[in-house]
């Protein structure tokens, strides 16, 4: 295939979103795809000599990402840079949208001087969750701040607010609070679009959900809140994370082919 795109060398960093949580794959370093990885799979079957490398964690705050994975980004080299954070904050009770985009700036300021390319993303709207809506409007406020600091840094925008097909309950994990592999997918043709990178990824066209009775969609919603947003609730009263103690499933920029993967895009 003709080379269509510059990048030889590209870094991952961010959070669950990125780590690929809620798109189980068994043959992915951490037992994760993830968007990043699809979009990775795609850019190194169009030039020689690519390497990927993925050093998001499940549960980290901006701050954290930026003292845990930004000297590690910078040691990488890269000329392409994804950084998605700062969703865990917003959706922290008491937090200032405002305040987190401070950090943000600061981040993608480090990572623009080095002349790579970076890709920030927006949050998705929310207005489908009858939990997450509330926090809509603190999206909203952190999404345009998210676009000052894109056009101050001359980074790209990754705009999952636009990305009206996130509506759809069947992106989402079962969680709810994780996309699930059509979501990724998803992701990954907005991010490969965004770079303006030609590529043969579809969009997916599942079967209509079967419907539902009332009684059972809410008893689906009792077994969420209680195996997925009580848990969460909690983790965040504690000031736990879900990503203590795990490391980064791709520390190491290394060749990338994406031939470990035996599942269809």
């Amino acid at each position: 295939m003709a080379e269509t795109h510059p990048w030889r060398r590209y870094v991952a960093m961010g959070d669950s979103f990125t780590e690929g949580i809620g798109d189980p794959e068994p043959g992915s370093p951490g037992g994760n795809r993830g968007w990043a990885d699809r979009v990775a799979e795609v850019l190194s079957q169009q030039v020689e000599d690519f390497s990927y490398a993925n050093l998001a964690v499940r549960g980290k705050l901006i701050q954290q990402i930026a003292d845990e994975q930004l000297e590690a980004a910078l040691a990488l080299k890269p000329d392409l840079i994804t950084l998605s954070g700062g969703g865990n904050d917003v959706i922290r009770p008491g937090t200032d949208p405002d305040r987190i985009a401070e950090k943000l700036d600061a981040l993608v300021g480090r990572l623009a001087e080095t002349g790579a390319t970076v890709v920030v993303f927006t949050g998705v709207d929310t207005a489908f969750t009858p939990v997450l809506s509330r926090m809509r409007g603190k999206i909203a406020i952190y999404n345009e701040n998210i676009r000052k600091v894109a056009q101050r840094h001359g980074a790209l925008v990754a705009d999952q607010w636009a990305l009206t097909e996130l509506q759809d309950a069947r992106m989402w994990d079962r969680d709810r609070l994780h996309m699930g592999p059509l979501g990724h997918h998803t992701v990954a043709r907005m991010v490969l679009a965004t770079l303006g990178v030609e590529n043969s990824l579809q969009p997916m066209r599942p079967e209509p959900l079967p419907p539902r009775t009332w009684r059972k969609a809410r008893t689906e919603d009792l077994v969420w809140a209680r195996e997925y947003f009580v848990p969460w609730v909690i983790r965040r009263i504690r000031r736990v994370s879900s990503g203590d103690h795990v490391l980064p499933k791709r520390p190491e920029a290394v060749p990338y082919r994406g031939e470990e993967h035996h599942t269809a895009l």
